[in-house]
């Protein structure tokens, strides 16, 4: 059984919907009990103005149920039926109908509205929604308004009976309700940390200030953003990637022995290996600050960096001394090296202490593939032959040997004093 309090049996006795009620009786309290008669009686029958012309103020209303005439003769009865009902003698005060805002606004707290910055009748209502009216409207460009009368359900609402609503008198009215709010937070439209005081009713922000945020809070905020951006936002240069890369294919063959650096396990670990690479990190464009190799490194302890650069270096000496860089990619890494640069060389370079052969590719001296393998002795046995010939066909000029396991590399067309 609920238990019901002396305010809602003075609500209950008026025998009018419960938001009225509140206004009637808070209406009377703070010496507005005439106005918010006057209001509860336009609010529960015909509108009086009727008309093409006709616009979304209240005030109007209520200066035409005071003036008299016969289109409110009925809304005048019901008027006095509520000052009545309230105790209030017949010729009861009538406040000004600038007041009808404040008024309305307790009725429907959850109808206040706001006007959305640099426009004219776009509105956002204290419970989220928005509102519309149109533009030729005279409310149209109030800062505040309350709305006593809306239609449609969809994310905005066509306001049809409203009075605008001092930011003073709102303030004042509802400072019980008004509260302070702090948050960090990642801003997906500014694409930057932002760090807010404000006060609100509502979903309504009455004051905002930016103020200077933990550390952690903006770290936190940023992960949220990489989250949202993903992975491809970090200034990815190809030594980290390189990096990503020969991890990969160590733990392709050793397991768990080395740590998963793959896009998806990155994403889920950021606060332990980006995170202390963002102090002062707050916004997209910063990132392009964060050295993404250096914070891979720390996923890996001492004796495994040392092991990597063993197992599976970044670059391979050839024969005539090129460092080559070899590209671990999702499978086998390849070696691509002008074929030329090779003669003298009987064995496969391999990795992982001699485990994985590199596939090569062998190029022509345009550095087009000519040759795709990774047993390098059996290619000069026997395909090479083939190759030569075609080779010398092509670039006449080059040095093509019949023995290339006995002929000098070279970077040029021709070795040297050949």
């Amino acid at each position: 059984r609920g238990i019901v309090t002396a305010e809602g049996k003075r609500m209950a006795r008026l025998g009018i919907h419960p938001r009225l009620a509140h206004m009637l009786w808070r209406g009377k309290d703070l010496g507005l009990g005439g106005l918010a008669c006057d209001l509860a009686a336009l609010l529960g029958e015909r509108d009086v103005l009727r008309g093409e012309g006709r616009d979304a103020d209240l005030r109007h209303r209520v200066d035409l149920l005071r003036g008299g005439g016969r289109q409110s003769q009925t809304v005048a009865q019901v008027a006095a039926h509520w000052r009545r009902q309230l105790g209030l003698k017949p010729d009861a005060e009538r406040a000004p109908s600038e007041r009808t805002g404040t008024l309305v606004a307790l009725a429907y707290p959850d109808r206040i509205a706001q006007r959305r910055p640099e426009t004219r009748g776009q509105f956002r209502l204290a419970n989220g929604r928005g509102a519309t009216l149109p533009e030729s409207d005279p409310l149209a460009g109030q800062d505040f308004l309350a709305v006593a009368a809306v239609d449609g359900a969809g994310a905005n609402a066509r306001v049809f009976l409203a009075a605008p609503l001092a930011e003073a008198d709102l303030r004042r009215t509802f400072a019980d309700q008004i509260q302070a709010v702090e948050y960090v937070a990642w801003d997906s439209r500014a694409q930057l940390v932002a760090a807010r005081r404000q006060r609100r009713l509502g979903d309504l922000v009455l004051d905002d200030a930016a103020f200077d945020a933990e550390p952690q809070q903006t770290i936190a905020a940023m992960l949220d953003g990489v989250r949202e951006l993903g992975l491809g936002a970090l200034n990815w240069t190809p030594e980290a990637r390189s990096l990503q890369s020969r991890v990969a294919f160590l733990r392709r063959l050793d397991g768990e022995a080395w740590p998963d650096l793959s896009d998806t396990a990155l994403l889920a670990s950021l606060e332990d290996w980006l995170g202390p690479y963002l102090p002062r990190i707050t916004r997209r464009a910063h990132l392009e600050r964060v050295d993404v190799a250096a914070a891979l490194r720390t996923r890996l302890s001492w004796e495994q960096a040392k092991a990597l650069d063993a197992a599976a270096p970044t670059h391979v000496a050839v024969p005539t001394g090129s460092r080559i860089a070899i590209d671990y990619g999702p499978d086998t890494p390849v070696l691509a090296v002008r074929l030329q640069e090779m003669f003298g060389l009987a064995r496969t370079p391999a990795l992982a202490g001699g485990r994985v052969p590199l596939v090569l590719h062998l190029l022509s001296p345009a550095r087009r593939p000519v040759q795709v393998t990774s047993d390098l002795a059996g290619f000069w046995a026997g395909a090479y032959r083939e190759v030569k010939r075609d080779l010398k066909g092509k670039y006449p000029r080059h040095y093509w040997p019949d023995n290339p396991l006995e002929a000098e590399p070279t970077r040029r067309a021709k070795p040297k004093g050949t």
